[in-house]
């Protein structure tokens, strides 16, 4: 009997878990098209930039790009791409990869990044122009869907950011991302 319950106590926790994977794949396939939908969008508002060795050529073209996305998105709002259910998949993400073997490496990486506090967020808007861009470590990236290349995760305090680098617009984020 005990064998017994035993094998049913371990196929209730296969079947857990292959369920919660089936969810985490369900929510990564619903980013994943949150994140392409707005790349069309990009796409139909403007094509992508010519390379260019001038800087103010640069910023013009980013400045048009971004005009243009905050016109196809007015109403852009934070949780647009991470919604509740995204979020919580990412801050589940974060925190098992900094309770991991390699969280003390990956928290002691982005103190000694020049890590961005008090920069107040909000979705639509250009990141704040002389408030450095912190990157995120490379081994906390591997846990978290790939992004194609006109975005990337960004480190804005305990927030995660999704950032639009062609533009250069604060496309979503996921407050209290990190945790303490």
């Amino acid at each position: 009997m005990y064998a017994g319950l035993l094998l049913l106590g371990l196929s209730c926790a296969w079947a857990g878990r292959a369920r919660g994977t089936r969810d985490d794949a369900q929510v990564v396939k619903d980013f994943e098209a949150r994140v392409s939908s707005y790349l069309d969008l990009g796409k139909k508002q403007a094509p992508a930039p010519k390379p260019t060795d001038s800087p103010s050529k640069l910023a013009e073209t980013h400045d048009q790009i971004a005009e243009k996305m905050r016109a196809a998105r007015p109403d852009a709002r934070q949780g647009d791409i991470f919604t509740p259910e995204i979020a919580a998949y990412f801050r589940h993400r974060i925190a098992a990869t900094l309770a991991g073997h390699d969280g003390k490496k990956i928290r002691a990486s982005m103190r000694h990044a020049e890590p961005v506090q008090n920069v107040p967020l909000q979705v639509n808007a250009r990141y704040p122009q002389k408030v450095p861009l912190q990157s995120t470590p490379p081994t906390l990236l591997l846990n978290l869907p790939r992004l194609p290349r006109e975005l990337q995760y960004r480190i804005v305090g305990r927030a995660l950011l999704l950032y639009d680098t062609q533009a250069d617009l604060i496309v979503d984020f996921v407050p209290d991302a990190l945790s303490n």
